[in-house]
């Protein structure tokens, strides 16, 4: 399972700046996580072959007591808890403040591995800035500045130092690994309940009844299973509430740990944010997905139309997904979620033969070439598989880089077609090659004969497509 970092600091002191370096964006890669503050985002990191889960918190207020602050500072503290590593971050241009050392005080009480991080000491000493935070008793502080990226390698590789590296492709996994997330009293525990045969987790209408990630090993037609019961992910609103009765991290986790997510969703209420960012979530973790529209048996023809009307417009991009209609409670309609998450898993875990990737490929281009970029038409040559869980192939050619949106999704579509990939995401990655003469022109195309050549290109396009 992935480390989860955790970052924590007073307000302005950089963490959303190392935060979107961390995770190479301009903000979290999950956005208003449903039951966060807006200050609480969730990403994906890597230092080098080491992948993790980062935490942006919002600015700890640990000195208010009452009001959304206060609010937030239990969230800071629930993410501490959950977390695996926990980096503070100071202000190295303000020094130590009197809130940093209540903040150190309650880590240091959190009894979590604490980095500390001294951040904005570009163009300073920095063992000169850094040397008056050791009266935080944290141990020796790291310089760094979030905004150039100096030091936020040695940091993360010193936080990460004690965690083995993640196994990309899943090969670890003699048998599936399925997730079930959604929101709370959509029917999740119920559902591995009638999964497993027996009372094995605590089902009850209340939301937040589960509040951690539950394992359970099961069998089902002689065949092993694991699956994993997850605390059910709130809408924003009554965030103190929200603090003690879920758990966002553990369920983040669950989802890069498992093999196949069943997305449950309830048939008797609308499909909300919520479900679309999880769904989101699981679609950038890579994860192979069933989708189960719960209480199934409780709706009227109208309305279960109307149900399907919504889950093409809110869902669309989950369209490589099987979607189930079922009851939890009666067991009607497990059967066939089962076997769809067999055939995820199997898809997921394929195994792709080179040379057959490339006859798929070419036969693909022949029906249907890319379009030109500029002065050059894109030729993909060969393909080979890059990885598994998800399904990755590599495609390489000359001049790759002009490939566009619309035919990157043509050759998936044609890729997931040919090989049967139901239920799981598929990611291509292109590779150009170089050419050895591109250097060697002695009369290169001046800026003229450039705009020249692209205006008869796009004449070309034009006359094609008529």
């Amino acid at each position: 399972m992935k480390p989860t970092l955790v970052l924590v600091g007073r307000p302005n002191v950089g963490k959303s700046t190392l935060f979107n370096r961390l995770t190479k964006t301009r903000d979290a890669l999950v956005h208003d996580l449903p039951g966060l503050t807006r200050d609480r985002h969730y990403g994906h990191g890597r230092s080098g072959s080491k992948p993790f889960l980062v935490v942006d918190t919002g600015g700890f207020e640990p000195v208010v007591e009452t009001g959304i602050l206060a609010a937030m500072a239990k969230q800071t503290m629930q993410a501490v808890a959950e977390g695996d590593v926990v980096v503070f971050l100071v202000d190295g241009r303000a020094g130590v403040t009197p809130q940093d050392l209540i903040i150190a005080e309650k880590l240091r009480r959190s009894g979590r591995p604490v980095f500390l991080a001294v951040n904005k000491t570009e163009g300073m000493n920095r063992s000169v800035v850094s040397a008056e935070f050791f009266e935080l008793g944290l141990g020796e502080p790291v310089s760094i500045s979030s905004a150039h990226g100096e030091g936020v390698r040695d940091l993360v590789d010193l936080a990460l130092e004690s965690f083995e590296v993640e196994p990309e492709d899943g090969a670890d996994a003699d048998h599936p690994k399925i997730a079930i997330i959604g929101r709370p009293n959509v029917g999740k525990s119920t559902l591995v309940n009638t999964f497993v045969g027996e009372e094995r987790v605590i089902a009850f209408d209340q939301p937040g009844t589960t509040r951690d990630s539950i394992y359970v090993d099961f069998e089902r037609n002689g065949k092993p299973y694991t699956l994993i019961d997850t605390a059910g992910v709130r809408r924003k609103g009554r965030v103190t509430e929200v603090v003690e009765k879920f758990s966002v991290i553990k369920t983040l986790q669950a989802i890069e740990d498992a093999n196949v997510v069943i997305l449950v969703l309830d048939a008797q209420q609308e499909i909300s944010d919520q479900d679309a960012h999880l769904a989101g979530f699981v679609l950038e973790a890579g994860r192979a997905l069933v989708v189960a529209v719960n209480k199934w048996d409780g709706m009227d023809n109208y309305s279960r139309e109307q149900i399907k009307q919504e889950l093409t417009r809110r869902l669309e991009f989950l369209s490589f997904a099987r979607f189930h209609f079922i009851s939890a409670l009666k067991g009607d309609g497990v059967g066939g979620l089962i076997k769809s998450v067999d055939e995820a898993y199997a898809a997921a875990m394929a195994k792709l033969p080179t040379p057959r990737l490339t006859r798929v490929l070419q036969d693909a281009v022949s029906q249907q070439q890319p379009g030109r970029s500029g002065l050059f038409r894109p030729k993909p040559k060969y393909a080979h598989q890059g990885g598994s869980n998800p399904p990755v192939i590599i495609i390489h050619g000359n001049h790759l880089e002009g490939i566009t949106d619309s035919y990157k999704r043509y050759l998936e579509n044609t890729f997931r077609t040919v090989f049967n990939l139901q239920g799981t995401p598929l990611r291509v990655d292109f590779k150009s090659g170089h050419n050895p003469f591109e250097a060697r022109n002695p009369n290169p195309l001046t800026p003229r004969q450039i705009r020249t050549a692209e205006r008869d290109a796009r004449r070309r396009n034009k006359t094609f497509k008529k």
